[in-house]
């Protein structure tokens, strides 16, 4: 497994910061945020002169471009995602569901797009993940595996996110064992509690939570899953820099610690 970090945590600095603190904290890869309002990264409406600078700093920094998260579903929005990830050479993008729980009709909808949007994929040569996401239509395991079901496209991957589905009422190793076939990108974080929201910053790092993400962490690597495993934390852009890093080391630290536990390195 690849360890990496999305630099929406320094959403508050620019990008170059973020790729050298994420390097400095020993991770083996990156993904870009191009999360409007919470980065000002990789900022798709002018991707075309930022790809020259975000390939500098991969190279410069030693970081593996892992993917891109883009949570918008728009076909126009993701196409020029899709040409950017090409140009750049970010092999993943991940979006979120869309719709609401339990509403059939916005369900149907999140598979409909999610398929055109995974047709549009493959014709870049990118793979679109999207994650089980607490309130939306595609929330839990058994929604997940309908939409499974209905996206046979081989440019469509699952990404999970064990936050989501903890704050969701199910356990995450149950979760990630029932759809692992599909995993394509994976998302970590730790949650305290099972409410809406994931918390301060500091209480998404990996090990503060109740999360078992050594479990979590062992069935993909007793499934073979040799992918990214990318922090993501949120909510974090008016943080200090020594904030954030810390979080960046503190869960890299954690994460090593979970392969190691299980084997994995």
């Amino acid at each position: 497994m690849k360890l990496g970090a999305n630099s929406v945590l320094f959403g508050g600095f620019d990008m170059e910061t973020a790729f050298k603190q994420i390097a400095m904290a020993g991770y083996d890869g990156i993904e870009i945020s191009a999360i409007d309002g919470m980065s000002e990264h990789l900022v798709l409406s002018r991707w075309q002169e930022i790809a020259p600078e975000v390939k500098r700093l991969s190279k410069e920094y030693g970081l593996e471009l892992l993917a891109m998260e883009q949570p918008s579903q728009d076909p126009a929005k993701m196409e020029t995602a899709f040409q950017a990830a090409v140009e750049i050479g970010i092999p993943i993008i991940n979006c979120g569901p869309g719709g609401k729980a339990g509403d059939e009709a916005t369900f149907q909808q999140s598979v409909d797009s999610l398929g055109n949007l995974s047709v549009l994929a493959e014709r870049y040569g990118v793979i679109l993940c999207v994650k089980a996401h607490v309130g939306a239509a595609i929330y839990n395991t058994p929604t997940t595996l309908r939409l499974m079901e209905a996206i046979s496209s081989p440019a469509f991957g699952i990404d999970m996110d064990p936050s989501h589905i903890y704050r969701s009422g199910e356990n995450p190793v149950d979760a990630i064992a029932a759809v692992i076939s599909r995993v394509k990108h994976v998302h970590i974080r730790d949650c305290k509690g099972r409410q809406q929201n994931p918390g301060k910053p500091e209480m998404q790092a990996n090990g503060r939570g109740d999360i078992d993400l050594v479990g979590y962490i062992r069935v993909l690597h007793e499934h073979g899953y040799a992918g990214a495993l990318d922090l993501e934390i949120i909510g974090a852009k008016e943080y200090s820099l020594e904030q954030c890093v810390t979080i960046a080391a503190e869960s890299r630290g954690h994460m090593q610690a979970c392969l190691q536990a299980c084997g994995a390195r």
